[in-house]
């Protein structure tokens, strides 16, 4: 898929992360402690990508998820940039950079994978609240 349909729609620091490749700082993004219900999608394309119940804290500065969302759509590419060996997180739909993804690292999580995942690759819609019957 080509980069130019991204160019008008990202601003210059999120077209530099999900297409190419690029990551922001820890602490700095808006979601990485944020503990509100809801569902993070690709801020590129809309794509479905977690739900904050499987969000955790590890203490990293990035969000963190022990898995995608049922139905979500991410591939996993191999990265051996910057002398590491890591899983690239992408988008299935449109193929931006999320993230990276780790496992063995001991969280007291169900899978024991982290989804370290760059703030500024999602947006986030809060879970609707049902307010039948509030007084």
């Amino acid at each position: 898929m080509s980069d130019d349909p991204f160019r008008t729609k990202l601003s210059d620091f999120e077209f530099q992360v999900l297409r190419e490749g690029g990551t922001e700082r820890p602490y700095t993004g808006e979601y990485w402690d944020n503990k509100q219900p809801g569902t993070y999608f690709c801020r590129a394309c809309g794509a479905k990508l977690f739900e904050s119940e499987t969000k955790f804290d590890s203490r990293c500065g990035w969000p963190s998820f022990y898995q995608p969302a049922e139905g979500s759509n991410v591939t996993y590419l191999k990265d051996t940039s910057m002398g590491m060996q890591r899983i690239e997180v992408r988008c299935g739909s449109c193929d931006s950079h999320l993230g990276h993804l780790f496992e063995g690292e001991g969280f007291n999580t169900p899978t024991d994978l982290r989804y370290c995942i760059n703030s500024v690759s999602m947006t986030f819609e809060p879970a609707e609240h049902d307010d039948e019957g509030a007084a």
